[in-house]
Parts: C-alpha cells; sequence; structure tokens
C-alpha cells in the first residue's frame, strides 16, 4: 500500500515537528490496511483525532458556536459516500464510509447523517468544542439572533479563526468585509483540512475530512464532502484538497488534477498544473495531493502545507 496525506494548505504551523509526526503515523497507519478504502479512512481517522488539525476534534466553531464536520471518500471505481454538517460527529470519515457502503446514495447531510452514523456503530455526541476553540469563540461577542445578524457579524470574521496549518490567527487575516477588503485570501488562518490518497497497486481511494472555516454562517459547508472539489478518484489515480473552500468548489480543483492525471501527467505534474489554474482563476489558497500508480505529488500557494508518504512496496 502506498499512501500520502495532508494536514491542510495555509500559514507555517506555530508546532511543525509534532504536526508531522502525527502526519507520519496517520500515513503509517494507512499503510497497514487491506485495501485502498480502509487506508484512507484509517489515515484520517488519526488526524481527526488530534486537535491539531482542523478535522473532527478541534474544528472550526460556525456563528452558532458549533463544530459541523464534513468528510467525503471515493474509489477508483467511482463508489463515493460523502456527509456534512454533522454536530458532534468525531470521524466523519467513517460516517461518509456508511453512505459509500450501506445506502444507495452518495450524500446524506445534518442530523440525518448523524443518525445514520450512529445506526451502523460510528460514534455520536462527541464534544468536538476544545478549550481554546470555546474560548476564543466567546471572546467574539456571538450572535445572538437569526441568519441576519449572524451574516452581520460573520463579514468581519469568517475565516479568521486559529484552525490553519496550527498557526494562531485570529488578526482578521483572509476576511473580506462587504467593501472588499481584508487581507490576500492565501493568508487566511483556516485551511487545516485533512486528507489521504492510497494505492495499492490495483485500486485507488481518495478521502478528504474537515472541521469547515471558523466563524461561518451555521449550517455552512464547502468543498470538502463535495464530489470532485474535496475529493476526486478514477482509475488513473485520486486527490485530495484543501484550502479556500468556496473557491475550491467553484473550479472543483480535485477533478481537475485527475483529469491531467487521466491526460497522462505524472502525479507531481498534475498538482502543479491543477493548483496553478486555481490561483490564476480564484486568487485564493490552497494546495492538494495527488497519487498515480507511479508516485505521489503535491503542490500548495500558502505559506505551508505539510504531507507524509508512506509505501510497503
Amino acid at each position: 500500500m502506498r499512501v500520502i496525506v495532508h494536514g491542510g494548505a495555509g500559514g507555517s504551523p506555530d508546532e511543525p515537528e509534532p504536526r508531522q509526526a502525527v502526519l507520519d503515523e496517520a500515513a503509517a497507519t494507512g499503510t497497514e490496511a487491506g485495501r485502498p478504502l480502509d487506508a484512507v479512512e484509517a489515515a484520517v481517522r488519526v488526524l481527526e483525532t488530534n486537535p491539531r488539525f482542523n478535522a473532527g476534534v478541534g474544528g472550526a466553531v460556525q456563528s452558532d458556536g458549533v463544530v459541523r464536520t464534513d468528510a467525503g471518500l471515493m474509489t477508483s471505481d467511482r463508489a463515493v459516500g460523502a456527509v456534512c454538517s454533522m454536530p458532534g460527529v468525531e470521524h466523519a470519515v467513517s460516517a461518509a464510509r456508511v453512505v459509500l457502503e450501506e445506502t444507495p446514495h452518495v450524500f446524506v447531510s445534518g442530523e440525518h447523517a448523524v443518525d445514520l452514523a450512529a445506526e451502523f456503530g460510528v460514534e455520536t455526541g462527541v464534544d468536538l468544542l476544545t478549550a481554546e476553540k470555546r474560548e476564543r469563540f466567546a471572546e467574539e461577542n456571538p450572535p445572538q439572533g437569526g441568519p441576519r445578524e449572524h451574516l452581520d457579524w460573520l463579514h468581519e470574521r469568517f475565516g479568521s479563526g486559529s484552525d490553519q496549518a496550527g498557526g494562531s490567527g485570529g488578526d482578521g487575516a483572509g476576511v473580506t468585509d462587504r467593501a472588499g477588503g481584508g487581507r490576500d485570501e492565501r493568508e487566511a488562518p483556516d485551511h487545516d483540512t485533512v486528507g489521504a490518497v492510497a494505492f495499492d497497486g490495483e485500486t485507488f481511494a481518495a478521502a478528504t475530512s474537515t472541521g469547515g472555516r471558523s466563524f461561518a454562517l451555521a449550517g455552512r459547508v464547502g468543498d470538502v464532502p463535495q464530489v470532485g472539489s474535496g475529493f476526486f478518484c478514477s482509475p488513473a489515480g485520486g486527490a485530495s484538497a484543501t484550502g479556500a473552500g468556496e473557491d475550491i468548489a467553484r473550479v472543483t480543483l480535485t477533478r481537475r488534477a485527475v483529469r491531467y492525471l487521466e491526460e497522462g501527467s505524472s502525479a507531481q505534474r498534475a498538482a502543479d498544473r491543477a493548483l496553478a489554474e486555481f490561483g490564476e482563476i480564484t486568487g485564493s489558497g490552497a494546495g492538494l495531493i495527488v497519487l498515480d500508480d507511479a508516485g505521489a505529488g503535491s503542490a500548495f500557494n500558502t505559506d505551508g502545507m505539510q504531507t507524509s508518504v508512506a509505501a510497503d512496496f
């Protein structure tokens, strides 16, 4: 099994070494699995459990103070499962696998996804808020009214949390106000989605999981659980993306990368080409990992994106 994992694209992490150790553990755990689908689930679960990453425990807080998780996975035979907007589900990737294996559907959302996950043994009702995230949210004078009040509140805060690449954030970076101000999106401080791609010599699987972006509107869903945006697989290979979710969805970043694999590009060339196009179209920050039958590739246009590759062949 060959596995590549990422821990999110964004700023330089405050503590890169311990984060890298977790990524190395995740990749190594994936290589011990029996199938690529098992491998990406196992690898991502390691990252969802660790609050250094924005997935599962320690995920981004939405405007109502709730952490909601999203995930999606896909195999090279086009089997797909995705879930979104789930409160209290640490291992969103496992919930997505339930959709893939136990339902005739591709995507299940919200409380219904939580109930489905629980029915098939995925733990629910988990407190995903860390003390740090709870304190930071309380300091932001949370809105109490309806969606309009939440929207007014988040215009100055969306994407300004501390979930990006372990960075401290908290200075309004990446926020765009109604007049179009704010810092460059490439510097936005919470692109810390996690993902994995695996290959066993015959088939591929890709998975991506996230807690979203800080101070988003309650119920917001980004690119991660959308097929071809946060994740994609075909017989040519697989990809997992991380970054500015709305823009990744607008350009279907992972589908773009895998299409280059299908046209004959190497994994590294496909990653480079897809990300360059993404940057030209959106001006936003992102990263992605790509795997084909010859090896792995990765690219990012932010300050950093940590990855790890492990293989037993």
